[in-house]
C-alpha cells in the first residue's frame, strides 16, 4: 500500500464518521510522527507535510552539514560533509540537508500497522465525541428511531446513526415498540464500560415527565412556574407538586391547559398514564391533604421525628386514598418524603376492635399489611372479602382465614355484638369500592383531578 492509497481510504474512513478536516490532519500527522520517532528514535527534525483531500504526503528529513572531524557527527540532526557530498557535491559545512523519505521505507508491516493505528483512533475520537455530546444531555430529552428490540431492552438510534439503549426497566409497562417506530426519551445515564461509553434511556424516569411539562407548558419553560417534585409509577399514574413565582397564575390550571389541552399529550405520551397535579405549598398539613388527592382527608397527626402520617377520614374515602395496587398513598408518600399510614374514622369505637387488640393471635406483620390497605379494626377486616385481601396484600388465603377465625372468635365472645354494625361496615367497604371505581385512570380523570386539587 503507497501513501496515496494510506491517506486516500482513511480520508473516506474518516469523513463517513464525520470527523473534521483539522482533527483529521492533526491524527494523520500525528500517527506518522510515531512511525518515524519508532524508525529514527527522533522527529524533531522531520517535515509531515498532508493532503488528504488528494491523498498526498511528504516526509522530509533536516540535518546540519558538520566537519567529519565535529563531535557531533553522530547526533540525530547532524551529517558528516562526505556524506552530503555524495548526495550533492557543492554542499558546505553549515548548510542543511533535506532528505526526502518515502512511506515505502518504513516498510510494509509499518505501513499497516499505521492503517490500523489510524482507523482505531478515529473510532476512539468517535467514543470521546458521543460520551461528551452526551454526558451533557443527562436529563434532556432525545428522538431516535427504534432499530432492534429484544427482550431485555430496545435498541435507539439517534440522527447520526449513534446506538442508544432503553432497558425494559425504563421503559414504561404499555410500551410495545416496531422496528421504525420514532421514540422519545430522557438520557437517563451515560456508563462507560471496557472503554466504550452506553446510553441509557428511560421514559420511566421522573425527569421525561417533568421534561414534557416543559414542552407543553410555556409558563414552566420560562421560570414562572416551577416544578417542586415528580413521583411516578410509570404507565399507572404519577403525581407533579407545581408551584407559580407570579400571583396571576394559577400553576395548576397553566398545566392542565384549557379542556385538557396541555395535559393530554403529555397523557397520550406517557400510554394514559394518570396524573395528579397538585398546586405546592409550605403547609405540610395541606400539603399532604393535596397529596392524597383525590380522597378528603379528615384530621391528621404529623411525627415529625419519626417521619410518619396519620391519616383519619372517612371509610368510603379509604380506598381513594390508597388507590389501586396501594398506588395513590406510595406515591403521596414519596410526594410529600414522609410514610403516610391512612386509617378510618372510627364511629363507634365500643361496637369495634382495633387490629392491635389481636397482636398476641396475629402476627405484627400481618396486621401490617392489612393496615396497609385500611383495614384497622376487626369489623373492617370482616366486610371484606377474603379475595379481596388476597389480591391487595401479602397474605395468602390460609392466612387470611386464620385472621377470620381469629376475629369472628373475639366477636362471638362479646355479647354485646350486633349484627346490623357488621352489616353497616360491609356497606362502608362497598361504598368505598364504588367510590375507587369511579376514579377511572384515563386522560379526563388526570385532567379532572388536577382541577379539583386547583380548589
Amino acid at each position: 500500500m503507497n501513501s496515496h492509497e494510506l491517506i486516500e481510504s482513511f480520508g473516506e474512513f474518516a469523513r463517513s464518521k464525520n470527523i473534521d478536516r483539522p482533527t483529521m490532519m492533526s491524527i494523520l500527522d500525528d500517527v506518522f510522527r510515531t512511525m518515524i520517532r519508532k524508525k529514527y528514535d527522533e522527529d524533531s527534525n522531520f517535515d509531515v507535510i498532508i493532503n488528504p483531500d488528494n491523498g498526498d504526503l511528504e516526509i522530509w528529513r533536516n540535518r546540519e552539514i558538520v566537519d567529519d572531524n565535529s563531535e557531533d557527527i553522530w547526533d540525530f540532526d547532524k551529517i558528516p560533509l562526505s556524506e552530503a557530498q555524495k548526495i550533492e557535491p557543492d554542499f558546505e559545512i553549515g548548510e542543511t540537508l533535506p532528505e526526502s523519505v518515502k512511506l515505502e521505507d518504513f516498510g510494509r508491516r509499518a505501513v499497516l500497522m499505521a492503517r490500523q493505528t489510524l482507523i482505531q483512533r478515529v473510532k476512539d475520537l468517535e467514543r470521546d465525541n458521543l460520551y461528551q455530546k452526551y454526558k451533557d444531555q443527562v436529563g434532556e430529552i432525545v428522538t431516535g428511531e427504534v432499530y432492534q428490540v429484544w427482550s431485555r431492552e430496545a435498541l435507539i438510534m439517534d440522527k447520526d446513526d449513534n446506538e442508544l439503549v432503553m432497558p425494559k426497566g425504563e421503559q414504561i409497562p404499555k410500551d410495545r415498540f416496531r422496528k421504525g417506530d420514532t421514540v422519545r426519551a430522557v438520557v437517563h445515564r451515560v456508563e462507560v464500560i471496557n472503554g466504550t461509553p452506553k446510553i441509557i434511556l428511560s421514559r420511566a424516569a421522573p425527569a421525561f415527565l417533568e421534561r414534557l411539562f416543559e414542552l407543553e407548558v410555556p409558563e414552566i419553560y420560562d421560570g414562572l412556574i416551577t416544578i417542586k417534585n415528580v413521583v411516578r409509577e410509570p404507565g399507572e399514574r404519577a403525581k407533579v407538586a407545581v408551584e407559580s413565582y407570579d400571583e396571576r397564575i394559577d400553576p395548576v390550571g397553566a398545566c392542565v391547559g384549557m379542556k385538557g389541552s396541555r395535559i393530554h399529550p403529555v397523557v397520550r405520551e406517557l400510554e394514559n398514564e394518570n396524573i395528579d397535579i397538585i398546586n405546592y405549598t409550605d403547609n405540610l398539613e395541606l400539603y399532604i391533604a393535596r397529596a392524597l388527592s383525590p380522597a378528603k382527608v379528615g384530621s391528621m397527626k404529623i411525627n415529625q421525628e419519626s417521619g410518619r402520617v396519620s391519616v383519619f377520614m372517612k371509610p368510603d374515602q379509604v380506598s381513594l386514598a390508597i388507590g389501586r395496587g396501594g398506588a395513590n398513598i406510595k406515591l403521596a408518600s414519596r410526594l410529600v418524603g414522609m410514610e403516610i399510614d391512612v386509617f378510618r374514622e372510627a364511629i363507634d369505637y365500643e361496637e369495634d376492635i382495633a387490629l392491635e387488640e389481636f397482636s398476641d393471635e396475629i402476627e405484627a406483620w400481618v396486621i401490617a399489611e392489612l393496615k396497609k390497605i385500611g383495614l384497622d379494626t376487626g369489623r373492617a377486616v370482616l366486610a371484606v372479602k377474603k379475595d379481596d385481601i388476597v389480591r391487595r396484600t401479602e397474605l395468602e388465603e390460609e392466612m387470611v382465614d386464620d385472621v377470620y377465625r381469629v376475629i369472628r372468635q373475639e366477636f362471638a365472645d362479646d355479647e354485646d355484638i350486633d349484627e346490623n354494625a357488621l352489616e353497616t361496615a360491609k356497606n362502608n367497604v362497598a361504598a368505598s369500592k364504588a367510590a375507587a371505581k369511579d376514579e377511572a385512570t384515563t386522560e379526563e380523570a388526570g385532567a379532572g383531578s388536577a382541577a379539583e386539587v386547583a380548589q
